[in-house]
């Protein structure tokens, strides 16, 4: 048998294939709801325990631990199984959110939400690894597409769903609705997914899962610096980014010498993985860094109540539903992938230039035009860099190829909004002192915006329209940056499944 062959699927009859499918998309609902449904309970959480300081940290350590274990879930899929290996990241989120409701101060509550995330980040890299054993390669793109699709429902509805169960049941609510439904989705999945003994000995790399966790730690925590230390050349910041380059050498050292690396550095000598990678973080930062900018942009720049912007993001994921849909069923179709990378950020791309020129006086059906085709964009390309990283790597590879990916979107997210917040700050500082009646612009709140008189309030959605548009204008040159990756990929056209071999790697390698 050769690298590049692989067993037959892991499920034969269409029906199981179904249910498992839903399964682990409810479990796939549940990790990525987790980071948006908290954001509309902070002030409540922060109201009852105090510690305004560490209020960001609710959601970034989530992020930091979900980011530092995808890496590794991936490998150890590939070496024990995916079954086992789901299921225990799937027990980790379900006791990490138990004890989220259950704090009983803000560090207890940051320390499970770390738990919480080294289970999510286990359940998002293991559900795509999972589908791979599921579904043949066109099959699975369209399955993916729906995979997408909860996605950007949880982004969507995640914030409505938080203020509404924090407003009933209390903000620990939000956390204990994952007790049951984690313990529903462990049962299902015991039963009905068929365990398969990988046909190799397992031999964890500890040292290069611990490094790697150091550099993606370190590269969240030195984007963030000007938060966290008041400067990006912060003496403590400048001691992350050296800790990092350092544990980013010596992984590269260590992934060199271990029997099972981590991340087979063997991959990056295959184009297609690192262009597809490139890709990956390019798509995080334009369309997960951005959501929470383009909020603030809707309520700072046209005025709009909270609940209002909301309703733009409908047409945010309106087109992300779109392009997805779309993609997932040419994809199955024709089995290419690379016009649909070229098109989606071709349309971010000149999306993000387009509304780099909006002025706080633009009519709102254009700004929401702009979201839908950026929408549109993010959606076409959501699962290209999963199908084809599967695709061009040996079967042996696949959890940890797929684990690479995931990881650099959300690395690509966590890097993009943290150089998006500096570069609103910088342009919004000193604003205040020109602006009557506004002591510190940042500290405004919608509501109190909305108090200000006319003259005011449009001096304040000017300073906002003018420190908005180098931030778009940098969206732009990121999207054109992945463009390029796009427009190098091969042409490679997916296979069909025939007599349970893989030929895709094969068919790629030869080209």
């Amino acid at each position: 048998m050769d690298m590049h062959s692989a067993p037959a699927p892991l499920v034969a009859d269409h029906r199981r294939k179904l249910i498992l499918f839903l399964f682990l998309m409810t479990a796939l609902f549940m990790a990525t709801l987790d980071n948006q449904i908290v954001a509309t309970a902070l002030p409540t959480i922060v109201g009852e325990f105090g510690h305004l300081e560490r209020f960001s940290w609710i959601g970034s350590a989530y992020l930091l631990s979900v980011s530092a274990v995808m890496p590794l879930y991936g490998k150890l899929g590939d070496l024990f199984g995916r079954k086992y290996v789901m299921m225990a990241a799937i027990l980790i989120f379900t006791v990490g959110s138990a004890i989220c409701g259950l704090a009983v101060s803000m560090n207890t509550l940051i320390a499970a939400r770390v738990l919480q995330g080294l289970g999510g980040g286990g359940i998002m890299v293991s559900i795509f690894a999972v589908n791979a054993d599921l579904f043949e390669p066109r099959e699975r793109a369209r399955y993916q597409s729906y995979s997408s699709l909860v996605l950007m429902a949880s982004g969507a509805i995640g914030p409505v769903l938080g203020g509404t169960m924090s407003d009933l049941f209390g903000w620990r609510s939000i956390f204990l609705v994952n007790v049951p439904i984690g313990i529903f989705v462990l049962t299902g999945l015991a039963f009905m997914l068929p365990y398969r003994k990988p046909n190799r000995r397992p031999k964890i790399d500890y040292a290069g899962a611990v490094l790697l966790a150091v550099v993606t730690a370190s590269v969240v925590l030195a984007a963030d610096g000007a938060q966290l230390f008041d400067s990006l050349i912060a003496p403590q910041n400048l001691a992350i980014i050296c800790i990092g380059v350092a544990a980013a050498i010596a992984w590269v050292m260590v992934e060199r010498r271990a029997v099972e690396p981590i991340i087979p550095l063997s991959l990056f000598s295959n184009s297609t993985f690192s262009l597809l990678l490139t890709m990956s973080i390019m798509s995080g930062a334009i369309g997960i860094g951005m959501v929470n900018y383009f909020a603030l942009f809707l309520q700072t720049t046209t005025g709009l109540s909270p609940s209002a912007a909301g309703g733009f993001f409908i047409l945010l994921t309106g087109g992300i539903v779109c392009g997805s849909l779309s993609a997932g069923r040419i994809i199955s179709a024709t089995g290419r992938y690379k016009p649909l990378a070229i098109a989606s950020l071709s349309c971010s791309a000149v999306a993000f230039a387009l509304i780099s020129q909006v002025h706080a006086g633009t009519p709102l059906y254009l700004i929401g035009a702009l979201m839908m085709m950026h929408g549109i964009g993010v959606g076409l390309a959501q699962q290209v860099p999963v199908i084809g990283v599967q695709n061009a790597t040996p079967a042996r590879d696949v959890g940890a190829a797929t684990g690479s990916v995931t990881l650099s979107r959300m690395g690509g997210a966590s890097i993009a909004i943290s150089i998006y917040g500096a570069i609103v700050g910088s342009q919004l500082g000193g604003s205040g002192s020109i602006i009557p009646g506004v002591s510190n612009i940042e500290e405004l709140t919608p509501k109190m915006m909305a108090g200000l008189p006319d003259a005011v309030k449009q001096a304040v959605a000017d300073a906002y329209s003018h420190a908005f548009t180098p931030l778009f204008m940098t969206s732009c040159g990121i999207a054109l940056v992945g463009l390029i990756a796009a427009l190098l990929l091969k042409p490679v056209q997916l296979p069909r499944l025939v007599s349970g071999t893989r030929p895709a790697a094969v068919a790629e390698a030869s080209e």
